[in-house]
């Protein structure tokens, strides 16, 4: 049995979480990659990636390529003589890249592959009702998020859960899959599933503007899966209209009342207590928000400063 010598690529918290696992179970790791630090904030300061932080706590080889082809770096990762390259939450490789371990270069991706593939897995599950998910290690091809399986792990999904939640859940997930995936290949016992190519397979699209804003014409149910597959992070939002003003808000979490409202879609009806929005089938509650230059809070604390008028809308 051969000892795996692994290099392994992330950027993200979720990442962490998995280095971590590799860690403390005493796998060899040669070294991480990671993204190269981009200033962030107001400030525009230098940030670290959360993996960047892991890997100089634990004193860990570590590699920033902004160009994953350049000569330099393929010669530098090639000197770290690893056997096998694990990837979590990166960018896509080039063939040059996954094709020079001895054992390849194998991937968790938060879905149940074929469902899923793309840049926001978790966050599209939950804005589609999705009941139930889970996560899937793979060996990397030329396209994205399409290589041969190696195993899957499902676990549900809550009616209310958030993605935050969810992430934080698929990581313990994730943890144990990447353990089990790198105990089957140690052993020679990796076999794998090619995936299927169904016309209804879903996608994962990466997040923008345009598709985290809320349409209050759609279902109640429709909005309370987007606002909670958004929340925390981007977060679902739209406009609040009343007295002449706009106001573009985050919204954070909801609940979705069955009634047989007449009110037009986007009605905003507040007392002191509440929010809520008319929406086709019922009402959305809006239990936690944010307002720019604001600090986000439940809808109670915003209604101590703030009252809506009866013309009051969000759209």
């Amino acid at each position: 049995m051969e000892r795996l010598r692994i290099i392994f690529m992330g950027t993200p918290e979720f990442a962490v979480g998995i280095l971590d696992t590799i860690y403390q179970h005493n796998y060899d790791i040669a070294g991480v990659i990671t993204a190269a630090d981009k200033p962030a904030g107001r400030g525009q300061k230098v940030k670290y990636s959360a993996v960047k932080e892991y890997a100089l706590e634990k004193n860990l080889t570590l590699l920033q390529p902004t160009n994953l082809k350049d000569e330099n770096f393929l010669a530098e990762l090639k000197a770290l003589n690893a056997n096998l390259h694990v990837v979590v939450a990166f960018r896509m490789l080039p063939e040059t890249v996954w094709k020079m371990p001895k054992f390849g270069t194998f991937n968790l991706h938060a879905s149940l592959l074929p469902q899923y593939r793309g840049a926001a897995p978790i966050n599209w599950a939950i804005i589609n009702g999705e009941e139930r998910t889970g996560v899937t290690t793979f060996f990397i091809d030329e396209k994205i998020d399409t290589g041969a399986m190696i195993l899957k792990q499902e676990i549900e999904i809550g009616p209310d859960e958030n993605a935050g939640e969810l992430h934080d859940r698929l990581m313990t997930l994730g943890k144990d899959a990447v353990i089990k995936t790198l105990t089957l290949i140690e052993s020679g016992k990796a076999e794998t599933t090619i995936q299927a190519t169904d016309s209804d397979v879903k996608t994962a699209y990466k997040l923008n503007r345009e598709n985290c804003r809320i349409d209050w014409t759609k279902p109640g149910g429709e909005i309370h899966n987007l606002v909670r597959g958004l929340s925390p992070y981007p977060a679902a939002w739209c406009t609040f209209q009343d007295n002449g003003k706009e106001w573009d808000v985050k919204i954070y979490e909801t609940a979705f009342t069955k009634d047989e409202s007449t009110k037009e879609a986007g009605t905003i009806i507040a007392n002191k207590k509440e929010i809520n929005v008319a929406v086709s089938g019922g009402y959305i509650k809006i239990k936690s928000l944010q307002f720019p230059g604001k600090k986000k809070m439940t809808a109670q604390e915003f209604l101590n400063g703030m009252a809506f008028s009866a013309d009051a809308r969000a759209v």
